[in-house]
């Protein structure tokens, strides 16, 4: 896709052009990210797929300004993200939020369930939002009780802490998720449950989602459009069900061949 029909596109939330990452290694470069480019429009969601260091994670990492790029441009509803300073990038880390892989490392075991959900309302000065009948809004939301609230993250199964996780995420009430590779530590009946959460949750409030997986037939349910990487390219990049179907890349074709199950879903 060029970065004319990215700029000329009015429904964009998110724009990543020419996006590069670089480390140094053994007094060598080493390229993980190389030339990416991409665009989510509002409310929709975009998969980001391909095996595990591809570079997916570091792309998404970059978009929200967690890793700083060796080259590009992130836009974020317009602006510039890697030409703002900390304090305004501050108010922009409320319109955006990730949602870990790894549901038992995201959460800080030291904290009871009523403290994790807190934090983001601590950090961005706003405690007095984070009354108790809030957060067991917060919990319903995400299909958890209020019985949650005083619990430590030991006492839940893995499916139960991604869905803390998630009702982490949307405290601040952001415009759009991050979600890397969400379910892939979780069994395939509690990944589906999450996945539909995920689903019921864009719809009532609008949300847009870049969703990172390894899994073509995962990515077909949920996603809109989906941008392939392979060795820290995008090999490919369109309409999901266009992608699916008809694949280019011999790459695509490997990872859909690779998958070639349908995971059972229900709306």
């Amino acid at each position: 896709m060029s970065t004319d029909a990215i700029a000329t596109d009015p429904g964009l939330l998110v724009e990543a052009r020419g996006l590069v990452k670089e480390y140094a290694r053994g007094g060598d470069t080493v390229r993980v990210v190389d030339d990416v480019s991409f665009a989510i429009r509002r409310g929709e969601t975009m998969g980001l797929v391909g095996e595990s260091g591809s570079g997916k994670s570091t792309v998404a990492r970059m978009l929200l300004r967690l890793i700083e790029p060796t080259a590009g441009v992130v836009r974020y509803d317009g602006v510039e993200l890697l030409a703002i300073g900390s304090r305004d990038m501050r108010g922009m880390r409320r319109r955006m939020q990730i949602v870990f892989q790894d549901p038992y490392a995201a959460l800080n075991p030291r904290m009871k369930v009523r403290e994790i959900l807190a934090e983001p309302f601590a950090i961005h000065g706003e405690q007095h939002s984070a009354t108790k009948d809030h957060l067991e809004v917060m919990l319903r939301e995400v299909g958890l009780d209020a019985s949650a609230l005083e619990r430590y993250p030991h006492e839940f199964s893995g499916g139960q802490r991604q869905r803390i996780n998630i009702a982490r995420a949307l405290a601040l009430r952001p415009e759009f998720l991050v979600l890397d590779e969400p379910v892939s530590a979780l069994d395939v009946s509690v990944g589906a449950q999450v996945v539909n959460l995920l689903r019921e949750l864009q719809r009532k409030y609008g949300l847009t989602y870049l969703f990172i997986s390894h899994s073509m037939p995962l990515v077909r349910y949920l996603c809109d459009r989906v941008a392939v990487m392979q060795r820290g390219r995008v090999v490919e990049y369109g309409d999901c069900e266009k992608v699916c179907e008809a694949p280019r890349d011999e790459y695509t074709r490997g990872l859909i061949a690779a998958t070639p199950e349908m995971p059972v879903f229900s709306d």
